[in-house]
């Protein structure tokens, strides 16, 4: 039997309008012999045919008997007390950009809608040796590019927090939400309950958001810590594999999984890189403190940064009540909550997407309609096969972004562009590594600090980790967000608070906290930290799950 595994006993499970599906509870579950691997299989494909044709979220499915086989072969190694992991047993999705074998990788564009990948992502693969099951693949805006799910050729995905316990006539009379994007699918996915969790990819916020819109955890780990190998590229230097989960402990339960080294990728660390981040980042001294103390006041010792610069004008009455709410507990958590600075971050946006769309010109040049994807059938001109096949194929914000990289990178651009918006990349890695109380380990970076960083003066004013909101509002409609109407530089403005984390490469986590009392829908807070430093990002965030039974006082502007 596994006994590292913690475990809580049914009855103390709280009740909910849709009943968690979390590792926690299924090993708990398991072990009080109330479900098996196999029922909460079942759990699953009932409710993916119950809300998946209102969320949109899963595009294609893996077919239902074979998940039933190999949810049976889960639930015999438990009863065996053979079972390979935590999760095994568990059923997963997976974001339509992550490749396997079994079904389509269509990236949600008509230019791969017919692509079956060889080969499976070394993510999924390790998920799989330890029992994961996939269900099947999920919506995603086109390539990743979009923060609200809704340039999909499938369609948009979403939000399925307001349908939950509702019939689908109920449901029609409903005014559709975002899901947040562009891993909406996934979010809404988890949050549904259509599956334990999902696998999505976080370039600027594709993670984060969604899971602050859908009320789940979304968690973007330091650029690295996973292999990007078989995750369709959208920025290479900015994707990252990101996961939605119900809860904190399971996040960190399959990160744990996939965080691991490989040849193949060659950005991801080595492990000689996680040692050396490992001996940097030192625990903190709590000597000083009785046991009593750490168990009722966990986060002592804990010294947690507020960023002045993240609080715009664009924020909701609500999200200002929220963020208050959340420095309050933390502090009263035990840990010192210091204002900082990041004076770059007013800047992040316009370099992100300035590298963004230059990266994603260059990788989506393999899209020609000769070795693989879309073909045009139009032949009527010469050489015209190449444009027609990605005028048809590419939708409109991938053409879009594609014209606005190929422009960057362009001999007369290229400096005043690209080149000023990588010098203000590393402007903002220093605003976070000048106010963390941890050294880089990997560009071994301090800022402006001095080469004594643990003795500086100014240590005790730097911070072990940053609390942000997610959004500056709840999810908005999802018929302000869509059709030809909308200004796109709106869109990108929606990803303000988790773009600087993806810059630096740092990791980050979306925590659900509250709901906002005027339209009932989640809110979250995120948690970031120095690069390597997922534990205190963990650490962090589950004192805020552990507290976030508050709802929002203040009304959201219209």
């Amino acid at each position: 039997m596994l006994s590292s595994v913690s475990f809580i006993r049914p009855s103390s499970i709280r009740t909910r309008p849709l009943r968690h599906y979390t590792a926690r509870n299924l090993v708990a579950s398991i072990f009080s012999k109330t479900s098996t691997p196999a029922s909460e299989a079942e759990e699953c494909l009932k409710n993916i045919a119950k809300y998946n044709e209102y969320t949109n979220a899963f595009i294609d499915l893996t077919q239902p008997d074979h998940i039933r086989s190999l949810a049976a072969g889960a639930t015999r190694r438990w009863e065996s007390e053979a079972a390979k992991s935590a999760v095994d047993g568990a059923i997963m999705g997976y974001k339509m950009n992550f490749c396997t074998s079994e079904l389509r990788t269509t990236c949600s564009s008509a230019m791969l809608e017919n692509f079956k990948a060889p080969y499976t992502a070394t993510a999924i693969e390790l998920l799989e040796k330890a029992g994961v099951i996939m269900v099947g693949k999920i919506n995603m805006d086109e390539f990743g590019m979009g923060s609200h799910n809704v340039h999909s050729h499938a369609g948009p995905a979403k939000n399925p927090f307001n349908i939950i316990g509702r019939s689908l006539n109920e449901t029609k009379e409903l005014e559709a939400r975002s899901a947040g994007g562009s891993s909406g699918g996934s979010a809404a996915a988890v949050a549904s309950n259509m599956c334990f969790a999902a696998l999505g990819s976080d370039t600027g916020g594709s993670v984060r958001l969604p899971a602050s819109y859908c009320g789940v955890v979304g968690f973007k780990p330091s650029y690295g810590r996973i292999s990007r190998w078989g995750l369709v590229a959208y920025a290479s230097s900015l994707d990252t594999v990101g996961t939605l989960t119900k809860t904190v402990d399971d996040a960190q339960t399959i990160y744990d999984i996939m965080a691991k080294e490989d040849p193949k990728d060659s950005t991801c660390l080595t492990e000689r890189q996680r040692k050396a981040i490992a001996d940097t980042i030192k625990p903190i001294d709590v000597t000083k403190f009785s046991d009593q103390e750490l168990k009722t006041k966990p986060l002592l010792g804990v010294r947690v940064g507020i960023p002045q610069e993240f609080n715009v004008a664009e924020l909701a009455p609500a999200t200002k009540d929220l963020w208050r709410r959340g420095i309050q507990v933390l502090k009263n958590a035990g840990a010192v909550v210091i204002p900082v600075s990041l004076p770059n971050t007013k800047l992040a946006v316009g370099a992100y997407f300035t590298l963004g769309t230059a990266e994603a010109s260059s990788n989506l040049q393999r899209y020609d309609g000769i070795r693989y994807g879309h073909q045009s059938d139009k032949n009527d001109e010469k050489d015209a096969l190449y444009s027609h096949t990605r005028m048809e194929g590419f939708g409109k914000e991938v053409k879009r972004r594609i014209l606005l990289g190929t422009y960057v990178l362009t001999s007369g651009s290229f400096d005043n562009f690209f080149l000023r918006a990588q010098k203000i990349r590393q402007m903002v890695r220093n605003d976070f590594d000048r106010v963390f109380s941890r050294r880089n380990a990997i560009t071994g970076s301090c800022g402006n600090l001095t080469e004594d960083f643990e003795n500086d003066s100014s240590a005790t004013t730097r911070v072990h980790a940053l609390l942000t909101p997610v959004a500056v509002s709840t999810a908005p409609k999802l018929k302000d967000v869509i059709g030809d109407q909308i200004d796109p530089v709106d869109a990108f403005l929606d990803d303000i608070f988790t773009i600087p984390a993806s810059l630096a490469g740092i990791p980050s986590m979306s925590v659900p906290f509250g709901t906002c009392t005027k339209d009932g829908f989640p809110m979250g807070l995120q948690v970031m930290s120095q690069y390597g430093d997922e534990e205190m990002v963990f650490k962090v965030a589950k004192v805020i799950e552990e507290k976030s039974k508050g709802m929002c006082s203040e009304k959201q502007e219209e």
